[in-house]
């Protein structure tokens, strides 16, 4: 997070996480998008899935990144709550080099990566695109502060529900620190129209852990109005309301089946990315062989 340049930074976390991973480029990298098909004769045995086998007892192929391809958009929030940050660095910065990690692991993959940022409305959109150029684009986009203040989740959502048409991937990047009205409603209207939605919500560790402890004022970032709190006091109202905003987010999140991660800004990136993808490819491995199951 200390690099200034948005484009290295997200290449040194992509770089570290697929140095990681004991796979050989030269049979193609793919740890999310990886599909499966049944063998056939002829197939080449070597990318025969033995461990798929063990399971399911049906031999299936591996189909790797150049045989596939994605379309996925990132839904950034860049309101003004995001650039609040107790430590060197702002819930804005992470977001932005989550979203830049993202990016560029997706261009690696020459999947095809879309962005629309927001605070009170859309502020920019760009289609999901694979060409030449097209990841710089998305990175200056990146780069941009909103213009606005505040934080509305249904009017971007309700857009981003108008505008992609073509089923794909969503990713929702916000702190999801404003009013839940139609949150369910928008996540479920993209879920029929086949996308797959996965959300991270990010959060500075004081806006959880409410550590404060001397009376201060205190300003809110969004309105610019001025209160002085003395933490004891409101500390225990603090944590309840927020609680139960977290909570009525996990349930909406668990009741739609959509992937939740709740994220710190003091949580390593390389770490959130390595384990996201990891999940995912097993999940996908699993849902795929079940899938192939039920059509023999």
């Amino acid at each position: 997070m200390r690099i200034k340049s948005l484009e290295l930074r997200a290449k040194i976390v992509v770089e570290g996480f697929q140095n990681g991973l004991n796979r050989s480029p030269q049979h193609g990298f793919s740890v999310e998008f990886t599909e499966y098909r049944q063998y056939s004769p002829g197939d080449d045995p070597r990318y025969l899935d033995w461990k798929l086998f063990a399971r399911s007892d049906r031999h299936y192929i591996k189909l790797f990144e150049d045989e596939t391809n994605l379309r996925c958009h990132l839904l950034v929030d860049l309101s003004k709550s995001m650039d609040y940050g107790s430590g060197d660095y702002t819930k804005a910065d992470y977001a932005r080099t989550l979203a830049a990690t993202l990016s560029f692991f997706l261009s690696n993959q020459r999947d095809a990566t879309g962005l629309l940022t927001f605070d009170e409305a859309v502020r920019e959109y760009i289609p999901a695109r694979f060409r030449p150029g097209h990841l710089r684009r998305l990175l200056v986009a990146l780069e941009k502060r909103a213009a606005g203040r505040s934080t509305n989740l249904q009017h971007p959502l309700g857009e981003a529900c108008e505008r992609l048409s073509k089923r794909g991937m969503v990713v929702l990047i916000s702190d999801l620190l404003a009013p839940l009205d139609d949150f369910a409603d928008h996540l479920t209207f993209l879920r029929t129209r086949g996308h797959e939605v996965v959300v991270f919500q990010i959060l500075d560790p004081a806006e959880v852990e409410f550590e404060f402890e001397s009376p201060a004022m205190f300003e809110d970032v969004e309105s610019g109005r001025e209160i002085y709190i003395d933490p004891e006091r409101v500390r225990e109202s603090y944590v309840e309301k927020l609680t139960a905003h977290l909570d009525q987010i996990d349930n909406t999140c668990t009741r739609l089946g959509i992937p939740f991660r709740r994220v710190s800004t003091a949580e390593p990136l390389e770490h959130l990315l390595g384990e996201f993808l990891r999940q995912r490819m097993s999940s996908r491995v699993i849902s795929t062989a079940r899938g192939r199951g039920r059509s023999q």
